[in-house]
């Protein structure tokens, strides 16, 4: 089995420790991109995955090619081409001081690839399932464009898309866009959804009532009717305390039901970047090797919850680490 992810790569600059940007002339880089987060976590978990992404043709782009390769991604579909690698930088939280992301990927290769100079026969031979998210189709007309051909060449060979909603209100606002319609068109191609009831009423147009679970169903259900393909929504609930402490829950909704797990307490947190992305990845690593709705949810939150104590954007963690966190194995493992 081979998952095929379309989306950027791009490198993540951030202060050292928890200062501010540029408070010292200094930058920690890290490899980044939603779906290659998922991909990369899926990676280290055993599965055989494929980016499908474009950078630059200069030694950033390398060193974000060579990152995936030795996490055991396969890049052979990562073109090369002149331009520039899209960026952004992170200033951390600390505190009752929020994060803060400033994007700078306008103009980049990936956003500026024109949508028919993506291969799908290539990129998808041989692939059980592609992955997208909805910060691809954000960056503007012509990934856009790119996003929904991918999902279109997936149906036409019946192979099966996630979709990660992802939605990134500052990179839509720069271009003039039209979010609810571009996402419905990649949504009707999803069996698994990775979104909550702000995602679906964005989707819809209209709000949910009520609070918490009841709400949650609500909004599946109307997910579910509106598109037929849709089989499972997989979401979090995040609590913020502070900076270094938040309290993240996780829910698997189905046609036939739903199944929550229980709250944790995310204490001393490292980098919670890339944390819903480390979600994906167990959500469907647990659906990979036969789980139920249940088993998902817990792998979801077993990664997620692990993923909030590693610097960078992407899990790292093995069946083993999802294992002990499972079991509740917090002493020095021998």
């Amino acid at each position: 089995m081979t998952i095929a992810f379309f989306g950027e790569l791009m490198l993540r600059l951030s202060p050292p420790g928890r200062e501010l940007l540029l408070q010292t002339p200094k930058f920690e880089v890290n490899v980044g991109g939603a779906e290659a987060n998922v991909a990369t976590g899926l990676a280290c978990l055993g599965h055989s995955v494929r980016m499908v992404s474009a950078v630059a043709d200069n030694p950033l782009g390398a060193a974000a090619i060579g990152e995936l390769r030795r996490r055991g991604v396969d890049t052979s579909t990562v073109a090369s081409e002149p331009g520039r690698l899209g960026l952004y930088f992170l200033t951390p939280g600390a505190g009752l001081r929020a994060s803060e992301v400033v994007y700078d990927r306008a103009h980049s290769v990936f956003a500026d690839r024109p949508a028919d100079a993506w291969d799908w026969d290539k990129a998808l031979a041989g692939a059980t399932r592609l992955h997208l998210s909805g910060i691809t189709p954000a960056l503007g007309p012509n990934s856009a464009a790119a996003a929904i051909n991918a999902a279109e060449a997936a149906g036409a060979r019946g192979i099966p898309v996630s979709f990660d909603g992802n939605y990134r209100a500052k990179l839509w606002e720069a271009w003039d866009s039209d979010p609810r319609a571009v996402l419905a068109r990649l949504i009707e191609h999803a069996d698994i959804l990775f979104g909550n009831h702000r995602d679906i009423s964005l989707l819809l147009g209209r709000e949910f009532s009520g609070d918490g679970s009841d709400r949650r169903r609500e909004a599946a259900e109307a997910a579910f009717e509106a598109f037929p393909k849709l089989e499972l929504i997989a979401s979090t609930a995040r609590h913020v305390v502070d900076a270094d402490s938040h309290r993240v829950s996780a829910r698997i909704d189905t046609r036939q039901g739903a199944t929550q797990t229980e709250e944790v307490l995310i204490a001393g947190i490292v980098d919670r970047i890339g944390a819903g992305d480390a979600f994906a990845a167990g959500v469907l690593h647990g659906l990979f090797t036969g789980g139920d709705a249940a088993d998902a949810a817990q792998a979801g939150l077993a990664l997620t919850a692990l993923k909030h104590s590693l610097p960078g954007d992407a899990s790292l963690f093995g069946p083993g680490d999802i294992a002990a966190f499972l079991e509740g194995e917090l002493d020095v493992r021998r």
